[in-house]
Order: C-alpha cells, then sequence, then structure tokens
C-alpha cells in the first residue's frame, strides 16, 4: 500500500493544556516519509500516543489516528523507553516544498571516546558476571547550528544517499525532528503478510572492493557476530509466533548500506487474525536485541545505568499504518534529532562476549557517518 495525500487543506491547532492538564493536538508541523513505494511530504498534527508496553492501546490509538487523518494514513514513533509515551503523527495536507536553504554548521562535539571505551568495557563485565548475553552500548554527536536546520532538507539529502533506506523527518515536539535513514525493517505488514528484516553483526565499508568482500565473507564466519545476530532473529520469532499460525526465518546474509555491512535474515510470517494492527505488533517488538540486548528488561537496566544520555526516540521505531492496521515500521537507527540550534546524532554497537572494545567504537563511528554526511 502507498500513502497518499490530499491537497485540500485542513483545520489544524496549536498547543493547548485543558485544566486538567491534557495536552491536546498541536500542529501544523512538516513531515517526510519514505519507504519502498510510500513516500510523503505533508503537514501534521502530533499528539501524544500510549507507550509501547501498552501495545494494545497503541494499536487502537493509530487506527483512530489514521482514521481521522486526511488520507487514512497516521504515522508513529516509539521511543526507546517503552513506558514512554510514544507521538502519534496525523497528516492533514500536502506541504508545499520549500526552496532547499544551505545548512550553516557551526561547531561539532562528538561524546569523548574514552568514555564510550570504558562503558563497553563495563559491560563486558556486567556479561561475564551475569545472565545477559548482549547489550547495545549507544553515543551520540551534538553539531550546533549558525542557522535553524530544516529536517526535511536533511531527510531529502539522506534519501539521496540512500536509495532504500526508511528515510523519515517526523515532529515529535514543536521545533523538533527526528530525522534519519534506516537500514532495518522492524515489521511490514499487508494483510495477514507479515515480514521482518533484522541486521546485527557489523564491519565498516572501505570502499576497497577486495577489502569489502574480506569483511563480508569474515561477518558470515565470525562466531562473535553470528551469535549477537542470533539473538536478535530468535527474540523476534519468538515474540511473533504466538500471533502466526506459519513463521520462517532464512539463513543470514550480508546487507550493505552506504557505510557498513550487516548480517541480515528476512523473516516472513502469516498471522492468525489479519486484522491485528501492525503498530500493535511492532510495540511488541520493539526495542528487539538489535538495539537493546538480551534478555530485553536485563539489558535496558544496564544502558539507563552506563549511558549518560536520553536516548529518546533513538533505537526506537518509527512508522506508518492505514485504516485496515497494514504498514510498515522501522527502527530508528542512522538517525538524530534536530531543533533549531543542535543535531544530535546517534549510534550504537551490539556487546557480546568476545566484543573488542576499539572495534565497537569504531562500529559507532561507521554508523554515524551515514546521518553526519547528510549535514555536509
Amino acid at each position: 500500500m502507498t500513502p497518499s495525500f490530499p491537497t485540500t487543506e485542513l483545520e489544524t491547532t496549536e498547543l493547548e493544556t485543558t485544566p486538567n492538564g491534557a495536552v491536546t493536538p498541536t500542529g501544523p508541523h512538516r513531515m517526510r516519509w519514505r519507504s519502498g513505494g510510500a513516500e510523503t511530504t505533508a503537514s501534521a498534527t502530533i499528539e501524544p500516543g500510549p507507550p509501547a508496553r501498552e501495545s494494545a492501546d497503541l494499536g487502537r490509538a493509530m487506527e483512530r489516528a489514521a482514521a481521522e487523518s486526511a488520507d487514512g494514513v497516521a504515522f508513529g514513533a516509539l521511543p526507546f523507553d517503552r513506558s514512554a509515551p510514544s507521538t502519534l503523527i496525523v497528516p492533514t495536507r500536502v506541504a508545499q516544498e520549500r526552496p532547499s536553504t544551505p545548512l550553516r554548521r557551526g561547531s561539532s562535539r562528538p561524546a569523548e571516546p574514552a568514555d564510550y571505551l570504558a562503558g563497553v568495557s563495563a559491560v563486558l563485565t556486567r556479561i561475564t558476571d551475569s545472565d545477559v548475553d548482549k547489550v547495545v552500548l549507544a553515543r551520540y554527536s551534538d553539531v550546533t547550528l549558525h542557522t535553524p536546520g530544516d529536517p526535511l532538507d536533511i531527510a531529502a539529502r539522506l534519501a539521496d544517499r540512500n536509495p532504500s533506506a526508511h528515510v523519515f523527518a517526523l515532529p515529535t515536539g514543536p521545533d523538533r525532528h527526528l530525522v534519519g535513514a534506516s537500514p532495518e525493517l522492524l515489521l511490514a505488514k499487508t494483510g495477514a503478510h507479515l515480514r521482518s528484516h533484522p541486521l546485527a553483526g557489523s564491519a565498516r565499508l572501505t570502499g576497497d572492493r577486495a577489502v569489502d568482500r574480506q569483511a563480508a565473507d569474515g561477518l558470515r564466519r565470525s562466531d562473535k557476530n553470528l551469535r549477537e545476530h542470533r539473538y536478535v532473529v530468535d527474540a523476534i520469532c519468538d515474540l511473533l509466533s504466538p500471533h502466526c499460525r506459519r513463521l520462517s526465518a532464512a539463513d543470514p546474509d550480508v546487507v550493505s548500506t552506504d557505510s557498513m555491512l550487516h548480517l541480515g535474515t528476512v523473516i516472513t510470517a502469516e498471522l492468525d487474525d489479519p486484522s491485528t494492527p501492525s503498530s500493535m505488533l511492532a510495540a511488541e517488538l520493539h526495542p528487539t536485541p538489535a538495539v537493546c540486548g538480551t534478555p530485553r528488561a536485563e539489558a535496558a537496566a544496564i544502558i539507563g545505568a552506563t549511558e549518560s544520555f536520553d536516548r529518546g526516540f533513538f533505537a526506537g521505531a518509527v512508522g506508518w499504518q492505514d485504516r485496515a492496521g497494514d504498514g510498515d515500521w522501522a527502527v530508528s537507527i542512522r538517525c538524530g534529532e534536530v531543533t533549531p540550534d543542535r543535531i544530535r546524532a546517534y549510534a550504537g554497537a551490539g556487546i557480546v562476549a568476545g566484543s573488542d572494545p576499539t572495534a565497537e567504537l569504531a562500529e559507532t563511528e561507521g554508523k554515524l557517518s551515514t546521518f553526519l554526511a547528510a549535514l555536509g
């Protein structure tokens, strides 16, 4: 299904707080989305939605939002924290294209590499001393702006550089957008049919074909990377299986992005109930071991104790859903938070027994480069 939006302008509202403290939808905001054949640039209102841990409530909220939208399609953004509210994005009309403006960057300030190396070492100790198998540790890089950055311009640059990625610029608050080009499909649903394509286990691309072929072969034979990848595939299959009458996972293969090589596995399934909302299933899968770890709750606790920042919507999920519950959801990676005066880009690496801190740091640098390259 390809979302499209009418050109008639609908009424939108600004931020208002009712006497009981409830927040009404805010807007209009500009948004952009591209996944497969689905692409739109639109104006939209936003409102808080149920957290991922309340997956059934989220599914109903997305169905309502889709019914209220201009063309029967709503978008959603789930933060990394399963207990934090989601953001529902309701398109109202096609947005007028604005002329592209140069992005005037100021200084860049990446998180200290030494802090990340120390964090990886601490996580490895926790893995050795506990039943946790994998923890995904993240870092960020801040870029200050001399002039306000246009999130949709950045998304357009990402789309040009990453033709097969899920590209998004979704408003998550006033003057705040989550912008990215995710290579990882969390879930696609059409009727009873499901597809997921998790990525885990990585190596950086060099641009040298011989070196990159060797790196790809190394991924296929790497015990460490195959273990890291298997945790993700097993978790997705375990969470989907209660909803499905058929489920299968292919053998892993190597997937290439603009800057990285990843192990990827295609998972397909058929739902018992075709009316199950895609957003409900995405919420139950999120966050997978690809961005959190395993077991999920224990890994999330270690992340909270080790990382010195709030991930927000990084390592969450973004996607769209129509009135029938069909939709596409991507893992919100290769992304950053864009505000008028700052951009914060994020990246993470999966830590398992046998991980090398220096190699994990290099992996985050490669992943950060996807987003930072679009800033010029």
